[in-house]
């Protein structure tokens, strides 16, 4: 895998600022139009996510290497995952969108969290949720599900390209995560995105205001002159974030 771009500090902050829809726009204004997960939804609301792809592949289990329920941590891909992750990482799991059973539970979520890991996402389902949703570790599932990942799910490669909710994952993408779900913004854009999408918050949350306190659409979203010059006085009282 190449040497990835890195990630400022000033990127980094940026990013908790926007929401996922904010950031949606903007990546559509880059002709990026299939960037936010489909069914991945968070256990634990208000736990934001910001953090980049660790990638891990399913495919569909197969009796004679599965269903012993034999779990080798010194080769099994799903535990190498684990046991690699690291500060800021995001583990994206790509089971098919198959429901009929969990991809990962609480221990190996707990070893996440004592790696220093920010996230996991799966278009698959966890067992033991109510336990990682009560976790410091942001996570988003379609469903929970008892059964162990092996019954459905064979792991078979880590740190590759996958599919995640309809969405192509590419380790080292950065991936946001807010109460709505999660984006992925290619990482070579990151800090371009993370800055619009910023300044594109702040000012929607001056029109917001104005439209909650009974302005017209028109002139107001998106602004005129008039509303514009406005925000730039609102702005010297309430900063733009960069």
């Amino acid at each position: 895998m190449s040497e990835l771009v890195p990630i400022d500090e000033t990127t980094w902050k940026l990013l908790e600022l926007p929401s996922t829809a904010t950031l949606a726009t903007v990546l559509a204004k880059h002709d990026l139009w299939n960037t936010f997960i489909t069914g991945a939804k968070p256990l634990a609301p208000q736990l934001r996510m910001v953090g980049q792809a660790f990638t891990l592949r399913y495919i569909p289990a197969r009796e004679d290497l599965d269903h012993n329920l034999v779990f080798d941590n010194t080769r099994d891909p799903q535990r190498l995952a684990i046991e690699s992750v690291g500060p800021r990482d995001v583990l994206v799991i790509d089971a098919r969108g198959d429901e009929r059973a969990g991809t990962m539970g609480n221990i190996l979520a707990t070893r996440m969290v004592a790696r220093g890991a920010v996230g996991i996402v799966t278009d698959g389902c966890f067992r033991d949720s109510p336990s990682i949703a009560a976790m410091n570790i942001a996570s988003y599932a379609r469903s929970p599900h008892a059964n162990t990942n092996k019954t459905i799910h064979h792991p078979i490669d880590v740190q590759l390209p996958i599919g995640c909710g309809g969405v192509a994952v590419f380790p080292g993408d950065i991936l946001v995560g807010d109460d709505e779900g999660v984006i992925v913004i290619p990482r070579h854009l990151a800090a371009e995105v993370a800055r619009a999408a910023a300044l594109q918050e702040h000012r929607e949350d001056f029109i917001l205001a104005k439209v909650a306190a009974g302005a017209p659409l028109v002139g107001t979203y998106p602004p005129d002159e008039a509303t514009q010059a406005e925000y730039e006085e609102y702005c010297k009282a309430n900063p733009k974030p960069c």
